[in-house]
C-alpha cells in the first residue's frame, strides 16, 4: 500500500534522505524511528506529497504521488508534526470544514465529524476555538482530521505527542483497532510506543535505513536480549557473584548495590536461556532471592548501539 524506492532528499549541499526503499503492507504497523535530523518527517513529507524528491518515487495504492497527486492523497490520513489547524475556528468548524474538502456534505459531513469526535474524545472541546487548546487536544484535533475520510494509509508524526498516559493508551487501542486494514506508519520517539502497537520498526540515520525488523528481531539484537537479573541481599554478594559466573551460558555479569540489595545482572552466551539454570542455582544455594526476572531485550540499548550520537554527528560535521 506504500511503496518507495530510491527516495532522496536534498537541500542543498545537505542530503536529508539517502536512497531509501521501503513497503509497507496492509494490516502493517511501522515504527519509523531515529535520531532528530535522521530524516523522519522529511521522509514522510514526501510520501504525502508535502515536499517533491531529489530523487526516486513514492507510489501510494498504487498512485505515484507526483504524477497523480490528487488520488494518492485521497488515501492518505495524514497528522504532521505539530498538528497545525486554523486557530480561530472551533474544534467543530474545523473538521466540518475538512469534511467538504473530502467531499462530504450535509448530514453524511456531520456523521463522520461525530465518529471522530467520539474516538478521539473531543466532546467536551468542539465548540472551543483550536487557539485555546491545550497541546493534548489540539494534537486529538489533528488525529481526528487525519482519520475522518477513512482511509487505507495513515501516516502520522508523534501520534501522542502531549497527550496524558489515559490518552496515549486511547490512542494506541484506536490504532490497534484499525490496524488490520490499513498500512499505518508511526513516527515516534517514544520506544515504548514501538513494543505497544507497532507490527515492524525501521530505524533511519542520516537518511538511511540502519535496522528494519519486528520489535522482537531488534530486541534480540540488545545484549539485555534473554539477561537474567537477580536481586539478594547484600552479605550474599560474593557467593551470588562467583556462583553466576561460573554458569556455563553466562557470558559476563554486572552488579550494583542499591537499599541493602546487591542486584546482579547475567549477560547469555549467544541464544542461551539463562533463567532456568539461575532459578535452579538460587534453589540448590538457598538464596534470599528479592527479585529474579528475565529481560527480553531494551529497545533503547539497541537503538543507541545502531544509530550515530549527537555528539559524533558534531564532531563529523566539524571535520
Amino acid at each position: 500500500m506504500i511503496e518507495i524506492e530510491g527516495l532522496t532528499k536534498r537541500f542543498g549541499p545537505v542530503t536529508a534522505v539517502n536512497d531509501l526503499s521501503l513497503r509497507v503492507a496492509k494490516g502493517e504497523v511501522l515504527g519509523f524511528l531515529g535520531p532528530n535530523g535522521a530524516g523522519k518527517s522529511t521522509t514522510m513529507k514526501m510520501i504525502t506529497g508535502f515536499l517533491a524528491p531529489s530523487a526516486g518515487r513514492a507510489r501510494v495504492c498504487g498512485h505515484d504521488v507526483e504524477m497523480d497527486a490528487i488520488a494518492a492523497q485521497a488515501a492518505i490520513g495524514y497528522l504532521p508534526e505539530g498538528a497545525p489547524a486554523y486557530g480561530d475556528m472551533t474544534a467543530r468548524q474545523f473538521l466540518l470544514f475538512i469534511a467538504e474538502i473530502r467531499g462530504f456534505k450535509g448530514t453524511v459531513a456531520r456523521a463522520r465529524v461525530q465518529s471522530v469526535v467520539g474516538k478521539t474524545e473531543l466532546e467536551g472541546v468542539l465548540d472551543q476555538s483550536i487557539a485555546t487548546l491545550s497541546k493534548g487536544f489540539k494534537r486529538r484535533v489533528g488525529l481526528a482530521q487525519a482519520i475522518l475520510h477513512d482511509p487505507p494509509v495513515l501516516i502520522m508524526d508523534e501520534p501522542t505527542d502531549g497527550l496524558d498516559p489515559n490518552q496515549k493508551h486511547s490512542v494506541r487501542t484506536m490504532i490497534r483497532a484499525m490496524a488490520a486494514e490499513k498500512a499505518i506508519i508511526v513516527s515516534t520517539h517514544l520506544l515504548e510506543e514501538v513494543e505497544a502497537i507497532c507490527t515492524r520498526a525501521v530505524i533511519i540515520d542520516r537518511g538511511q535505513i540502519v535496522a528494519d525488523g519486528t520489535p522482537g528481531e531488534l530486541l534480540s539484537r540488545s545484549r539485555y536480549h534473554n539477561a537474567v537479573t537477580i536481586a539478594v541481599p547484600e552479605a550474599q554478594r560474593d557467593t551470588v557473584l562467583t556462583k553466576i559466573k561460573a554458569l556455563p551460558a553466562v557470558a559476563s555479569v554486572e552488579g550494583a548495590g542499591h537499599d541493602g540489595l546487591f542486584v546482579v545482572t547475567a549477560f547469555a552466551r549467544k541464544s542461551a536461556l539463562l533463567i532456568e539454570d539461575v532459578s535452579a542455582l538460587a534453589v540448590r544455594e538457598k538464596w534470599d532471592v528479592r527479585e529474579l526476572r528475565a529481560e527480553a531485550g531494551r529497545l533503547d540499548e539497541v537503538f543507541r548501539s545502531i544509530t550515530t550520537h549527537d555528539a559524533a554527528r558534531s564532531r563529523a560535521s566539524a571535520a
